[in-house]
């Protein structure tokens, strides 16, 4: 099992413009984490932070001390454990893809990035305890055949960095994310020795209900659950049974996490509740940690803004009561 609780923390998740610059992290949400006994934190980044125009090999690494090394120290003070994300690697996004000059699945200019960017992240945090930090090498890689991204190439691509990362530091903890934004499991790397991280967005029509980035979002039916989304129905049954790919990966002993989940607020409030409950009290039977995007935002417990929610102010934070209840519930 691998039973780490907690949340996504925005800071570095993405330069949005020229003049974009990481946040240095809050201690006071970071007391309210550990305070409510979760665990972990998950650091999604973006390596344009750090790097001039495509310049991949030359960073800038007064970033990785001013900022992610004052994450891991802040997170270390509390015995939170942190995972290191690369969401926007040289060559592939979720997000905007068409932005980037390369494809990690396919030119061996990104992929040789991508490497000595885990290759400089093993040699600077080597000797830190996998207890407190791991690396999560990339974020929800594309749907097969999108970008070049086949099964082959992308387990090309993830064996390679894990080998290159081992070399320097042997017992670092790695998690790798399911493909298809991070929803189908990954069997042919069951033997790989790392955590699989999935995702807790189905039915996409009740997670990301009127959410402005997802194309057709003004046409998207109102949510209903338990019910009919797509063409399928979803009950916590069917919800429990959509991870059965990832039950079959774990049964030949690799670990499962959920590296991220959330319910955006146009989701009526008992509806997201509803399925929150469900989905988590599944995670629960089957003994995996998650994490939450994010703990502060439309996705997260506090000043989400969904209609209807109960909030109380907890330490200065507006935090929704019956969702930080769900959380706190459907934990091992």
């Amino acid at each position: 099992m691998y039973v780490k609780y907690g949340f996504n923390f925005l800071w570095m998740f993405a330069k949005f413009d020229k003049d974009s610059k990481p946040a240095l992290p809050d201690p006071h949400e970071l007391d309210f984490v550990a305070e409510h006994g979760f665990n972990f934190i998950r650091v999604p980044t973006d390596y344009r932070f750090w790097t001039k125009g495509f310049e991949y090999l030359n960073p800038d690494e007064k970033i990785f001390e001013t900022f992610i090394d004052a994450y891991l120290d802040e997170c270390t003070k509390r015995g939170l454990h942190m995972s290191l994300n690369i969401h926007r690697a040289p060559g592939y996004c979720i997000n905007r893809n068409d932005l980037e000059k390369h494809s990690l699945w396919t030119d061996r200019e990104a992929q040789n990035a991508f490497v000595f960017l885990w290759e400089l992240f093993a040699k600077r945090y080597k000797g830190i305890s996998s207890d407190l930090l791991s690396f999560d090498l990339v974020n929800e890689p594309p749907n097969i055949g999108q970008y070049g991204c086949t099964r082959a190439s992308h387990e090309k691509v993830i064996r390679q960095t894990i080998d290159a990362i081992r070399k320097i530091d042997p017992v670092r903890e790695i998690v790798i994310n399911g493909l298809e934004g991070g929803h189908t499991a990954l069997p042919e790397l069951a033997n790989a020795g790392v955590i699989h991280s999935g995702r807790g967005y189905q039915p996409f029509q009740v997670s990301h209900y009127k959410a402005q980035w997802i194309e057709g979002w003004e046409d998207m039916k109102p949510p209903k659950y338990p019910g009919i989304s797509g063409d399928m129905k979803w009950n916590r049954a069917t919800l429990a049974e959509s991870y059965k790919e990832w039950r079959d990966v774990e049964s030949t002993g690799a670990k499962i996490h959920i590296g991220e989940f959330g319910c955006y607020n146009r989701t009526p409030n008992d509806i997201a509740l509803r399925w929150l409950g469900d989905i988590m009290s599944c995670w629960k039977d089957f003994g995996w940690g998650y994490a939450m995007w994010n703990f502060k935002g439309p996705f997260g417990i506090c000043d989400h803004g969904r209609r209807d929610a109960r909030f109380e102010k907890i330490k200065g934070f507006n935090i929704d009561m019956d969702l930080l209840d769900l959380m706190l519930r459907n934990r091992i």
